[in-house]
């Protein structure tokens, strides 16, 4: 007995040391997960360095475990626009700041981004500071973001993914067949694809159309933007991407598509000429440290009206959501506390999103609905707000777009299975079923739906159809028979939507800004965002306790669009209002 004692006791104590143990090791690895929150200083002549290598999502938490894979325990590094924005007009200010650095080649976010940071870039070079890219390969948006350059650098073996646009959808029709799997869509808009890649083996007539009309309007923004910035005519841009021109180093020099062809290393020489520095003494700070770097509010952060910019991004679902997701209850508790605020005068709601759940759009509207009588509420359009993302903001008192916006999609549709033959023949499973009453296992994945449940569910699309166009028409002082007319589903660039009228004016989040601040009479603000943040160590106990299967499928469709595309439809509740699936311009 008293071995056995002896032995328990051991067992315990080691079982306590070795917790201990584990708990410091495991703050040791979070410590050097975590970024260090110092205070930067910058050195006189000094140059911002931005590569644009990580993901661009609309806001950065701030939270210094936000971008930590707990798969891989690793940093997943994403940047946040309104930091990207900030900072680059923060560098127009700063004395101690001579210049920026663009070092570029892909861009993970979408082109109506790329044109916000392009804008910002083009206001930063009005203070008399020069802009420098080099890149070794660079794709379209990178050229695009680096056209806004005053000299451009390319690696005497590089080249350019000058081509023109394109929209690509992945169909699963066949695979559909192939498994006994029959889709029942309702859907009210001839243009309302979303439904198409489980209906169809190609796109429709009317999707084809909308999509060439999308591409062929942005792609004209992108050649005007160029145009202006390398004085390079309209036509020879467009030739050069019919002929694949810019693949060859040397002709994208003798197309004046760059200024000079240099290796990377020779950069450092322009750069030390520029700043009349020493090779040496070259101050080249990267731009996630100049974040670091405090703001000059010059009295404007002591200013006691706000002005709230309340992000709108992802897929609109009901419930509470988080941080990319524009849900219900965690969108409209952020309007409703921004209406009572009285220190808050004008609202800008700052919308990327593909739409979702007609009913949560809904919820949105109304407070929005609710806000307008008593302050101004603008609505600015990142890279995607159509269907439900249009839907919150038409009630707006001014919806402000990039010519490269893809919006409208004013349309709706609902999306059942029927696996009878997956189950039956496929699978050898059956099911049986008592009910109180006729159709009380509507809707039914195991059975053909019959023609009256068909019939009600037409009725409620049609329903919530008429409720869309008619909030759209109220919003936008148009009649039902006008809306209906731009409606049916149809997508929209912001350039096409501000000619119909589906927007007010073409411009950025500044822009949206300024406007909500004439409308409010306010000259001096300062800007506040919301919603309000998670908690960082809640959301680190989230992460934590996430299930090792939801991490593995949030990877795999971060990785692959078409397992993200099945996935969002098994998150679809009831009655859809949303872009067709995986709208993405390359």
């Amino acid at each position: 007995m008293k071995n056995f004692l002896k032995i328990v006791l051991a067992v315990i104590v080691g079982f306590f040391i070795t917790s201990i143990l584990l708990f410091f090791f495991m703050i040791g690895i979070l410590t050097s997960l975590v970024p260090s929150k110092e205070v930067v200083s910058i050195e006189s002549k000094s140059i911002i360095k931005f590569t644009f290598d990580r993901p661009i999502v609309e806001r950065s938490s701030g939270s210094p475990f936000e971008d930590i894979d707990w798969l891989s325990m690793s940093r997943r590094n994403v940047d946040g626009l309104n930091e990207i924005l900030d900072n680059i007009a923060k560098a127009k200010e700063d004395t101690n700041i001579l210049g920026i650095y663009l070092e570029l080649s892909s861009i993970d976010a979408g082109l109506s981004t790329v044109k916000e940071i392009r804008q910002a870039l083009a206001d930063f070079k009005k203070s008399g500071k020069f802009i420098i890219a080099y890149s070794d390969y660079l794709t379209q948006k990178g050229y695009y973001l680096a056209s806004i350059a005053d000299k451009i650098y390319l690696n005497p073996q590089g080249s350019i993914e000058w081509q023109g646009l394109r929209s690509e959808i992945m169909f699963f029709k066949g695979s559909l067949e192939k498994l006994g799997v029959e889709p029942i869509i309702i859907r009210h808009g001839k243009y309302k694809s979303a439904v198409e890649p489980f209906s169809n083996d190609r796109m429709s007539p009317e999707n084809r159309h909308q999509l060439q009309q999308l591409v062929d309007v942005i792609w004209q923004d992108i050649l005007n933007d160029i145009s202006l910035s390398r004085n390079i005519k309209k036509d020879s841009l467009h030739i050069l991407a019919d002929k694949l021109i810019a693949f060859d180093p040397q002709s994208c020099f003798n197309h004046r598509m760059v200024d000079s062809l240099k290796y990377q290393d020779e950069i450092k020489a322009v750069l030390c000429r520029l700043t009349s520095s020493r090779e040496d003494k070259l101050n080249l700070i990267d731009y996630r440290k100049y974040v670091k770097v405090p703001k000059n509010y010059k009295g404007k952060g002591l200013a006691k009206d706000k002005i709230a910019i309340i992000y709108a991004y992802g897929d609109v679902i009901m419930g509470k959501g988080d941080e990319g997701t524009v849900s219900s209850e965690r969108i409209s508790q952020a309007i409703s506390e921004a209406r009572k605020d009285s220190s808050i005068k004008a609202i800008v709601l700052r919308i990327n999103s593909p739409g979702g759940s007609a009913l949560a759009s809904e919820v949105i509207w109304r407070e929005i609905k609710l806000t307008t009588p008593v302050k101004p509420v603008v609505a600015s359009l990142g890279d995607v707000a159509a269907s439900g993302g249009y839907y919150i903001a038409c009630a707006s008192n001014a919806i402000v777009a990039q010519p490269t916006t893809i919006t409208g999609s004013i349309g709706v549709f609902g999306i059942l299975m029927n696996a009878k033959e997956l189950l039956n023949k496929k699978l050898g499973i059956t099911t049986d079923v008592v009910k109180t009453n006729p159709y009380a296992d509507f809707p039914s994945f195991s059975r053909p739906m019959e023609s009256f449940e068909k019939t009600r569910l037409e009725m409620e699309i049609n329903r919530i159809y008429k409720t869309f166009i008619q909030h759209v028409a109220d919003g936008r002082r148009m009649t039902l028979e006008q809306v209906d007319a731009l409606a049916q589903g149809r997508v929209w660039s912001g350039y096409d939507a501000f000619r119909i009228q589906l927007v007010d004016t073409l411009g950025n989040i500044d822009d949206a800004i300024r406007i909500a601040a004439n409308m409010a009479k306010i000259s001096e603000y300062r800007i506040v965002a919301m919603p309000k943040l998670e908690d960082p160590i809640e959301k680190l106990i989230k992460e934590l306790t996430e299930s090792s299967e939801a991490k593995i499928t949030n990877k795999l469709s971060t990785e692959l669009p078409f397992i993200r595309t099945l996935i969002s439809l098994g998150k679809m509740e009831k009655v859809q209002a949303r872009l067709p699936f995986e709208l993405t311009l390359y």
